[in-house]
């Protein structure tokens, strides 16, 4: 089995956060999502918490460095000594180049990004898909949804050529069911 320590990557309306609950029970390790992770930090009102709280209530991005500091706590507890996935994180190079310093810190080892691959018009007939079931109006707007995916292409799809030469990055064709999806994402751990 190739490595666990996996980062879920793809664009939005890729199916990662369907994907990462599969992932996370097949290989045996947390899945980290830096939601979850500012959910948690605000929710038990620690230092990076309140920090977040702050920006988000000014309707500001949390700055990398805070969103860096809260991976790194998480990266260093026990339960990720047997691997882990990260989902949503890095999203930019500068936090690629940050994920490197953090796992050579704590002597990890980044083994796989697999890039869920979706063409940008895959990525708005899902997301206007996923508004009409799940009402979220993120996702209805057309000039919302070519915001976001101009943010993937321009501060998080770097990432992928970032890793490129370390010759990590699995591509996996996005496109099928979800079952489909995960028997092509399976492949790279047997």
């Amino acid at each position: 089995m190739s490595g666990k320590n996996t980062i879920l990557f793809g664009p939005p309306g890729a199916g990662k956060g369907t994907q990462a609950v599969r992932l996370r029970d097949l290989l045996d390790v947390p899945h980290i999502s830096t939601g979850d992770m500012f959910r948690y930090h605000i929710k038990n009102d620690t230092e990076l918490g309140r920090t977040a709280k702050e920006y988000s209530n000014a309707g500001k991005l949390v700055p990398d460095e805070v969103t860096i500091a809260m991976v790194k706590d998480r990266l260093s507890q026990a339960d990720v000594k047997d691997g882990f996935l990260l989902d949503g994180f890095p999203r930019s190079v500068p936090q690629a180049e940050a994920l490197d310093t953090i796992t050579e810190e704590l002597d990890l080892k980044l083994d796989n990004v697999i890039n869920i691959g979706v063409s940008d018009d895959e990525v708005r007939a899902r997301l206007a898909k996923r508004a009409s079931i799940e009402g979220r109006a993120d996702d209805a707007d057309p000039a919302v949804i070519q915001n976001r995916i101009d943010t993937y292409k321009n501060q998080s799809e770097p990432c992928l050529k970032y890793y490129e030469p370390k010759g990590i990055v699995r591509t996996i064709d996005g496109i099928g069911s979800i079952e489909e999806i995960f028997d092509r994402i399976k492949k790279i751990f047997e």
